[in-house]
């Protein structure tokens, strides 16, 4: 995965969280996702949009239930 594909991916995957969250605010997801994406700096680049989403899910999902975020990972 080259970097404008990951880019694009990254934007697909706040576009879907912002969609399934509709209560929360989209800076709110939007910072999430790039605050988990920002995290993520190895070489291998090809999961890093579906882990992105796992972890912004998890963490909004914490946000909705009103509950602790889990822990970084």
């Amino acid at each position: 995965m080259n970097y404008f594909d990951e880019v694009d991916a990254i934007e697909q995957v706040c576009q879907r969280l912002v969609v399934r969250f509709p209560t929360l605010p989209p800076a709110t997801v939007r910072a999430t996702v790039q605050e988990l994406h920002a995290g993520l700096n190895g070489p291998v680049r090809d999961y890093v949009p579906l882990l992105v989403e796992r972890g912004a899910m998890e963490r909004l999902l914490a946000i909705v239930a009103d509950r602790p975020p889990p822990e970084a990972w």
